[in-house]
């Protein structure tokens, strides 16, 4: 059987859920049903890659991530009920278009189905997980084209991420409300694709952002625009033009407004960054474990270059970088001055590092972690713009919280981001 006959055949078939589930479930809404399809109950459907998943592709890496692989999986969401909804969506979006360019208009979709997808380095390291949409033209069924959903985060690191990040950001008297509606543009830089699900969530919700990308291993990057349905519009040459001069139709219909925003570059993080000296980013995410599963030291050693350069391209006012982090704290390990979240000294290390590298006054900004919920990760944040407290964390967190209220309000995410910071916090 081929993979577009498994695909159409193992999501035809929702899973239901049990009233017990239904009614834990049921404050997410008036009719219990789950608003986000990136929520952690459905972790399940794609956590075990040897419980009803197939391999997509697989090969080798020639920068060191050894055998890269993208693991599919049956989604339970969206149910077929909202389909034709979608398939009217792309028919307008793909009138919209013909109509503008004096072509046939013909335009009707089939969705095939929706899956998850997870890249998986050496079948170990699950690098990311994303939600895939299957669909063609009816007039073309054997042409399958894959859209990564731009709406969903599945992992709970990447929610955590965002939540913190960007309510730091906001707590720096950032405007956020004229980017969230295009008014003003954001710059963000994010070190490490994978899948893409950051990239384009945040060029998805914020109509602002123009997010510059950072892979160093072009398969990653193929894999996750080929099997992983990541706009392949973005990808960017060594020269710094889009690989693509123009988008497909079927890009277009899928991604105008957003691809435009989004730049995809091959190359080592280092190198990006002293290229590109004259850029200066609002946000900077850092996700750039390798197939080993280690984020390299030269990401984080203050006194290199790369951290003189780093420095440099963060907003000077109101720059907020945030990390993700392995927890790496035993018992005996734990700075209980912090109240028990789990900072081991490796965090503290990594933390030290950016506050030295990237805290001009150590009288100005702020270094904390930030626990993730059901994972053993945390997200560091490194704030130029909120002011030093201190070890007060009592009062970080409760000015965080409140802000994030805020955030909440402009932004209208699928999540909230106070859920990803009342988890635990812990100041550097």
């Amino acid at each position: 059987m081929n993979s577009i006959q498994r695909f159409s055949l193992t999501t035809r078939h929702g899973k239901k859920l049990s009233v017990f589930e239904s009614c834990v479930r049921h404050f997410c809404g008036r009719d219990g049903v789950i608003k986000e399809e990136g929520d952690w109950f459905y972790s399940p459907e794609w956590w075990d890659p040897n419980d009803g998943g197939y391999t997509v592709s697989r090969a080798t890496s020639s920068k060191g991530n050894g055998v890269v692989s993208v693991v599919a999986h049956p989604s339970s969401l969206p149910s077929r009920d909202s389909w034709g909804e979608t398939e009217r969506w792309l028919e307008k979006r793909y009138m919209e278009i013909m109509s503008r360019d004096g072509e046939e208009k013909n335009g009707r979709f089939n969705v095939l189905g929706y899956q998850w997808r997870s890249l998986r380095f050496n079948d170990d390291t699950r690098q990311s997980t994303v939600k895939v949409m299957a669909a063609c033209r009816a007039l073309q069924p054997s042409s399958v084209f894959y859209m990564q959903q731009p709406h969903c985060l599945a992992v709970p690191y990447l929610k955590s991420m965002v939540s913190v990040g960007l309510t730091s950001l906001v707590a720096s008297k950032f405007d956020m409300r004229s980017v969230a509606i295009g008014e003003k543009e954001m710059r963000i830089l994010c070190i490490g694709h994978g899948g893409g699900s950051l990239p384009l969530f945040l060029a998805k919700h914020i109509l602002g952002a123009v997010v510059d990308v950072v892979e160093l291993d072009p398969l990653v990057i193929s894999e996750s625009v080929r099997a992983m349905g990541f706009p392949a519009f973005s990808v960017m040459t060594s020269t710094g033009k889009r690989a693509l001069p123009t988008p497909e139709i079927i890009d277009q219909v899928m991604w105008r407004g957003i691809h435009e925003r989004l730049f995809l570059y091959e190359s080592k993080a280092e190198e990006f960054i002293l290229r590109n000296q004259s850029n200066t980013y609002d946000m900077i995410f850092m996700d750039a474990y390798d197939g080993a599963d280690i984020f390299p030291h030269s990401l984080w050693d203050s006194n290199s270059v790369f951290m003189n350069a780093l420095s440099k391209i963060l907003h000077h006012e109101h720059g907020t970088m945030v990390v993700n982090l392995h927890s790496d704290a035993d018992i005996s390990d734990i700075d209980r001055s912090n109240e028990g979240v789990t900072t081991g000294k490796y965090v503290r290390k990594v933390g030290r590092a950016y506050k030295k590298g990237l805290m001009e006054n150590e009288r100005n900004g702020l270094v904390f972690a930030c626990e993730v919920p059901w994972l053993c990760n945390l997200s560091l944040v490194v704030s130029r713009g909120m002011g030093s407290q201190g070890r007060h964390r009592e009062k970080t967190m409760s000015n965080l919280m409140k802000t994030s209220l805020e955030v909440d309000r402009i932004l209208r995410l699928p999540f909230s981001c106070l859920d990803y910071l009342k988890t635990g916090l812990a100041i550097i």
